[in-house]
């Protein structure tokens, strides 16, 4: 069973932003699960709010791509499903109580995200956007 989940793809000087949450080995990008009801930008910029503190711009809000990959430390589901956006934002990154920190990763950090994060690094690589 896929849990699906969505994710914010944030690039600067060609690094990704990732997070790591509360008791997690690796790391992961900014989002997280829909609330049941919202669409894709708001469950996005609700998750990106809450972790990072920051407002995104919808005016810039785009999908990237879709990744699948095994789930790591989700043992009710196999794989995760996660559907990637980009998009500009308002405010100054701060790690808020739901993450421990953030961090920007290159190529040499890939191995420290969680399977479906490095999907979307590839993902992201593939755009242009690494």
């Amino acid at each position: 069973m896929d849990l699906d989940v969505v994710a914010w793809v944030h690039v600067a000087d060609g690094r990704l932003l990732a997070v790591r949450s509360r008791g997690r080995d690796l790391l992961y990008l900014p989002g997280g699960k829909r609330e049941p009801g919202e669409d894709d930008w708001t469950a996005v910029a609700r998750e990106v709010r809450e972790e990072l503190g920051l407002e995104l711009d919808e005016a810039s809000f785009q999908e990237l791509g879709v990744v699948r990959a095994a789930a790591h430390d989700q043992p009710r589901f196999s794989h995760v499903r996660m559907a990637c956006f980009t998009s500009g934002h308002f405010g100054e990154i701060t790690a808020t109580g739901e993450v421990d920190e953030f961090r920007f990763v290159g190529p040499e950090d890939r191995d420290l995200l969680a399977p479906a994060s490095a999907a979307a690094f590839d993902l992201a690589a593939e755009h242009g956007l690494l």
